[in-house]
Parts: structure tokens; sequence; C-alpha cells
């Protein structure tokens, strides 16, 4: 007998059954509670075959899980279908988008396929230069040419701050040829620019604008926090829910704006180019349940919460001497769930140390000037009271002495102007060798320079070294140059 295994239909009208709130979520836990026999990649075969140590360390559940886009009514990433493409429609309409593409490769891949799917080769690009690197790598590649604008620089902090609205205005006045504007926004230490009058300009001169949005997953979902620039206008904008919104590492978001001018076609193919072909389940589905719970009554009161903790860190901080807190004012507005500080007498590198330490805490990132701390979904009150209660305790042994450090010169955030001199593209390729740091300095760099966290540019490819980058340069003996 031969049976087709197409003719049968549901006994239902499709129309009938009910759309679940996390489509992804769900079909993962029907994968999970039916399981069948597999002979198919992943070749661990739902845990089976892995390391009895390694699987007892992350967990069997983790392993049951852990399989790819093509099994068992999940549906596929590219193209989109069943439970992942509903999943991404859902989240296009909570974030206001016209389409939301899940990534399970970083923001580092939805930069690159825009860089891809929007820009052309000697095509002049107006970009923020506190920009993450994946941004210059994709530039890189389609050999587009960079104009800067560079962010205030908030010198007593050492970090880039906004971006004044009116430098861009002024860019795209006196040079017709920019069609595009791509900014970070926040900055990494939560420093905002104004993207709604960003936008406007961009529009007045007929720019498209996209918005490394990173580090505000959580703006849509309080009104205590800035607004997102989906809401303001920009044609794309991407979001790193795995560093704030609660999502497993390496989740994002890439979101294409209800009036954006790019072809979505050209987006949706630039991703096939750059994102895996064995997209990760977990991460998927990671993003569609943090989706739902961040849009949810629970999730708002964490996300409160983490604000709250937040405001009493800033007002518990005031009264702690030699300690500094980076606050809006008139010339700065922040994402205050994002803290940065300094000690009198230490380093940012020698109070990351003694937290983690004397103190068993662990902060986001430190520089020679001051340290980052993030106030997160998933942080409690009595972590912030420690937190405060550990810093009273070393400001006090500031005041008697108690440390005696040698302070290094480690600086992290690259606060020099860029000298540019050839193409990005023309000098990566270019003939080059490798010289000692000190004898680049009036050479041209061949290499991208950019130290994790936060991935900002030290150097790129067509850019003269400089003395005054040395000192941002400590990880380097030897550096890329341009071939005389």
């Amino acid at each position: 007998m031969i049976f087709n295994l197409f003719k049968f239909k549901s006994k239902k009208p499709k129309s009938a059954v009910p759309k679940a709130k996390e489509p992804l979520l769900e079909a993962m836990e029907n994968y999970k509670n039916s399981p069948m026999t597999g002979f198919h990649i992943p070749g661990h075969n739902r845990g089976e075959g892995v390391h009895p140590r390694f699987k007892n360390l992350i967990g069997a559940d983790v392993l049951k899980l852990d399989t790819t886009d093509e099994f068992d009514n999940l549906g596929t990433l590219h193209p989109s279908t069943g439970a992942i493409k509903e999943a991404q429609e859902i989240a296009a309409n909570v974030y206001g988008a016209k389409r939301t593409y899940f990534i399970t490769t970083g923001s580092t891949t939805a930069n690159l396929a825009l860089a891809f799917g929007v820009t052309n080769p000697n095509e002049e690009i107006l970009i923020g230069r506190n920009c993450h690197r994946s941004v210059l790598t994709g530039l890189i590649m389609t050999g587009a040419k960079v104009n800067w604008v560079i962010p205030k620089k908030l010198n007593d902090w050492a970090i880039f701050g906004n971006i004044d609205p009116d430098d861009i205005e002024h860019k795209l006045k006196t040079n017709r040829n920019i069609k595009l504007v791509w900014i970070t926004n926040p900055t990494y230490e939560g420093v905002v620019s104004d993207i709604k009058k960003i936008s406007e300009i961009c529009k007045k001169y007929k720019a498209s604008l996209i918005v490394d949005e990173a580090h505000g997953s959580l703006w849509k979902f309080n009104s205590k926090l800035p607004k997102s620039a989906l809401e303001y206008g920009a044609d794309a904008v991407v979001h790193s829910l795995h560093k704030t919104g609660g999502a497993m590492t390496q989740a994002s978001m890439l979101h294409l704006a209800k009036n954006s001018r790019f072809d979505e076609e050209k987006i949706t193919h630039a991703l096939k180019l750059f994102h895996t072909t064995s997209p990760s389940l977990l991460l998927l589905t990671s993003l569609d349940a943090q989706r739902s719970y961040l849009n949810s009554s629970d999730g708002a009161k964490k996300l409160n919460s983490a604000i709250e903790n937040a405001l009493y860190f800033r007002k518990e901080a005031k009264n702690i001497k030699n300690l500094s807190v980076l606050d809006g004012d008139i010339d700065c507005t922040i994402d205050i769930t994002k803290i940065f500080i300094k000690m009198k007498g230490l380093t940012g590198l020698e109070l990351e140390h003694i937290l983690e330490y004397d103190y068993n805490i662990e902060i986001e990132s430190a520089s020679d000037e001051g340290l980052l701390i993030l106030s997160n979904i998933g942080n409690a009150k009595d972590e912030f009271e420690h937190l405060i209660n550990s810093l009273k305790e070393i400001s006090k042994k500031i005041e008697e002495n108690q440390y005696i450090y040698k302070s290094k010169n480690n600086k992290i955030m690259p606060l020099v102007d860029p000298d540019i001199v050839m193409n990005l593209k023309e000098a990566y390729f270019a003939p080059k060798e490798l010289v000692k740091k000190e004898e680049a300095i009036g050479r041209i760099s061949s290499e991208v320079i950019a130290l994790c966290p936060p991935g900002i540019s030290i150097l790129l490819p067509g850019e003269i070294i400089k003395q005054e980058h040395m000192p941002y340069l400590f990880d380097y003996d030897k550096l890329e140059v341009i071939k005389e």
C-alpha cells in the first residue's frame, strides 16, 4: 500500500487555532516532551554522546534542547518559517518594526548584514567614531568610504559622550553625497544622544539612519528609560538582547522600521550570507521568551526593580567620600541603569581588582579613570547594598592610606581623532608588514585594533599611527602597517 503523506488536512480550520504567546518557546517545550529517535545533526543525540562531566556541568535538559532549526515543527530561520517566523512577527509587533530578524551570532552579524545590504563601493557613509568594530568590518568588505562624526568627549571621565545633532547637520549640509548616517546610541557607558533631532535632520537631507542600539534593548519597556530609535524614525535598529535584555549570550535582533528606506530583500539576502546555517534553537527560543517576559507584568516588575536599584545606588553613592558617579545634566543624558563611577585615589582598574578579590564583586568593565556597573533585571537590592557597603569600606581605607598602588597606564577608550589617508578596504588589502610598536609612529595602519569591551576602534586601516595612540596599545608589541 502506498500512503500519500501530504493528503491529510486538519479537521479544524486554521483560523480557529489560537496563536501561542511564545510560539517558539511552546514549540521547544513540545519538542522536549515528545522525543523522537534521531539520526541527524547534532551528533551528540540529545546529550547521549557528550562528555559526562560537561553534561553534569550544564545539565542534561540543556543538551536535550540543543537542536537545529529543521525538525519537529520548529521552523527554519532562513527562510523564516513555522514557529520561528511567528516569533519574529510577534517581536516586530512589540518593538514597532516592519520586520524583525532573530540573530544567534550577536549584533556583529546584524551590523555586517546591514553594511552589505545598504552600502556600495566608494559610497560615503557618515559614522560615529565610537561605532562597534563590526560596523567597520562590514564597510571594509563593501568598500564604502567612511566620513567620521566625532562624539563629544567627556574628558573628566575619559569616555565618549553624545553625538551633537549640529555636527550631523553640518556634515550632511556640506557633503550632499552622504545618504546614510550610522551611529551608536547609547554609548557603552550609557550616554544618550538626541536621536529625535538627529532623525529629523536625516529626513531633512534625505539620508537614511541606522542606530546601533545594542545596549538599549530595554528602552521599549519602561517610560523611565529613553525612547528607542524605532519610535523616532530610524530606518534600522540593532538590539543585543543578550547584553541587558536577559536573552542568552549572542542572541540579538535586527529591526527594520515600518517606513524604512531600506530594501528588505537585500537585508534578508545579506543575513543569509553572514548568519550561521546552524542557528542554535536555544538562542532563538531565548529571544522569543525574553520578548514575551519583558512585555509582561512580571517582566515589567523586574525592569522597574533594576531602575529602582540604580536610583538607590546613585542616591547612596552621594554619601561616599572619594566616589563620583556620572549623572545626567544639561550636556549629558544617560540611561540610569548604566552606572559609571570613579574613586579618588584609585584607578578604575585598581578599584575593579579590589572589588573582585576582596569583596567577590564583578563589574562590567574598567579603565584607568573609572569602571562600569550595570543595574540589570537579574540583580537584587541586597546585591546593591553589598556594593554600597563595599565602596564605603574602600573609601575609608583610602583615607587611612591602606592602599598603595602603582597605577598602570591601561587606557581603554580611544579618544584620539583619526588622521585618514587611505580608504578602509584599500588599506586593509594593501601589502603590509609587522613593525615594533614604537617604530610604527607616522606609518599607516593596515589592521583593525579595537579592544572589547566595548569594541570601539583605536586604529583602523588607512589611519596614521600617532604618539597619542601608544597608551591604548598596551597589549601590542608589534603593529601591522602598510608596506613602504
